[in-house]
């Protein structure tokens, strides 16, 4: 019976810590956790709206680079057919380009046997008249300058 009058006694003196610790624990739940748990759960609150946000940030930007990425496709495949289109035309332009010089020196050819044809002809000619003029002159012909002084003397 002793042993329960001291429990007893050892419980009453303990009931005014047993107070306290729950009126420091009402406190520091009042002043401390709750403050706490709603900075807490505003800070996930706002973590869980950014990676919302990030989300479809990343969504919109896989979206632009798909975009993106098509029209640089495109772009190219027009720039190789353009330039398929150019590498045709200039393999036409040099094969104009071989002809007219083929054309040109024939044609430089054809003038250069030409000019040879009426230099012999005139090289030949050239002395048949040579001769012509020396008959014309040695047989008297009166068209001369002198030729008309001997009229108008007689």
């Amino acid at each position: 019976m002793e042993i329960v009058n001291q429990l007893g006694a050892l419980f009453l003196a303990a009931v005014p810590t047993v107070i306290i610790v729950f009126l420091f624990y009402l406190f520091l739940r009042w002043s401390f956790f709750k403050p706490m748990e709603r900075v807490l759960s505003e800070r996930r609150k706002r973590a869980e709206g950014a990676r919302i946000e990030a989300e479809s940030s990343r969504v919109a930007t896989q979206e632009k680079q798909r975009f993106y990425t098509e029209k640089v496709r495109k772009a190219r495949a027009e720039i190789f057919a353009e330039q398929e289109t150019l590498d045709e035309r200039q393999a036409t332009i040099n094969t104009a380009r071989t002809a007219a010089q083929t054309a040109l020196q024939e044609a430089k050819k054809g003038i250069a046997a030409d000019v040879k044809a009426a230099r012999v002809e005139l090289e030949r000619s050239s002395g048949d008249l040579a001769n012509d003029i020396a008959e014309a002159i040695l047989a008297g012909s009166p068209s001369g300058p002198g030729g008309s002084q001997t009229k108008g003397a007689r």
